[in-house]
């Protein structure tokens, strides 16, 4: 039982507590602690400062596709060497830095002035390429991971041409961004 009434107890104080609280903050007199904190508005120019400061030390898109490049790149070498979970790693990573390319510019104007759903793009590739590599990689088709790596390619560059850079033309790459990694499935 005393633990009982303790618990009871806590529970009584607790919303006394709360109670008293509220009253302080809800309250519309003119002396209740809400009233008595110091009144000070933000300085709407110093807040734009900081906002424009602060945008200006974060990466912007061309950043997040250099990793996007890097991941795409080591997918490859991946999958050849069959190394299914590392492929499957650097696919996600693929996915993931793609998305944050795209919360970095959503979407961008052509040089016609026309607006370019990056988001959209980004949806349709992970409904179709990209869920294909992942099958690919699941399934451990070589083959498919293959044409599928291929198709990504293609999907890519479409998406560069849309955006008014066909100049970024993507290949097979001849050797992976990370010579530190070992694709070898078997390494110890």
């Amino acid at each position: 039982m005393a633990p009982r009434r303790l618990s009871t107890m806590a529970i009584l104080m607790l919303g006394a507590c709360f109670g008293a609280l509220a009253h302080m903050f809800v309250d519309s007199e003119p002396s209740t602690a809400l009233a008595q904190r110091p009144q000070s508005s933000p300085d709407v120019a110093a807040v734009v400062a900081e906002i424009a400061a602060i945008k200006g030390k974060l990466p912007d898109q061309a950043h997040a596709m250099q990793d996007v490049g890097y991941h795409f790149s080591n997918l490859w070498f991946a999958g050849r060497k069959q190394n299914w979970p590392l492929a499957g790693f650097y696919n996600q990573e693929v996915l993931s830095h793609l998305k944050w390319a795209v919360r970095i510019i959503p979407k961008r104007k052509d040089l016609a002035g026309q607006e370019i759903d990056l988001e959209a793009i980004l949806q349709a590739f992970e409904n179709s390429p990209w869920t294909q590599m992942k099958e690919a990689i699941t399934a451990e088709d070589a083959a498919a991971f293959d044409k599928t790596y291929r198709f990504m390619l293609q999907t890519c560059y479409a998406c560069h041409t849309a955006s008014d850079k066909p100049f970024i033309r993507l290949q097979i790459p001849a050797e992976p961004e990370s010579p530190i990694i070992n694709f070898d499935s078997d390494a110890d």
